[in-house]
């Protein structure tokens, strides 16, 4: 499975590609930034974003894209350049039709780390160690980015076997009201 993790934002969008299977060593194919220049209009920087996450889906052909869950946070306007950055991703992922995947930033941590509390070192750190890398990839963006995709890959399994079972449960729901109206 190959996966691009997309750390969003719109000043640095955190760009990571990890190939591999849930059990197996993990491969880092490619860790990056999409940076857009802070004084540029915002649709500007939202081209800037795209045209970056394109030439990352053109380069590595991602089976998956994993997306950070933006969640809500005092600062309204941080907030908002992450959501717009994030909506970028899964367009560019939804034209090609690559499925995409959101995890939250906890979900992600406790899958990397075994703590959803860990801190932005404590991430760089286990990446660092999980795909075998000499350092952490900076900035912690792009570290994020490559733990967005470790997470994927390690918890699409379990996820697709749970939509399976409801999927089933609901078609045999429906097939058995189906015999008694």
């Amino acid at each position: 499975m190959r996966v691009l993790g997309v750390d969003p934002g719109l000043t640095r969008c955190g760009v990571g590609v990890v190939e591999g299977v849930a059990g197996r060593p993990l491969t880092m194919l490619g860790v990056g930034v999409v940076r857009t220049p802070t004084d540029a209009e915002l649709g500007q920087r939202l081209v800037a974003v795209e045209q970056g996450i394109e030439q990352w889906l053109d380069e590595h052909r991602p089976e998956f894209v994993a997306v950070e869950r933006v969640f809500s946070q005092h600062n309204v306007r941080t907030v908002m350049g992450t959501a717009q950055a994030s909506a970028v991703a899964m367009l560019c992922a939804a034209r090609r039709g690559i499925p995409v995947a959101l995890h939250t930033p906890s979900e992600v941590k406790a899958a990397v780390t075994g703590s959803g509390r860990a801190d932005k070192a404590q991430v760089g750190a286990m990446v660092t160690r999980l795909l075998r890398l000499g350092a952490p990839p900076k900035p912690a963006d792009a570290a994020d980015a490559l733990a967005l995709a470790i997470c994927h890959i390690w918890r699409a399994p379990v996820q697709n076997r749970l939509q399976q079972a409801v999927a089933l449960h609901a078609a045999q729901t429906t097939a058995s009201k189906g015999r008694t109206a």
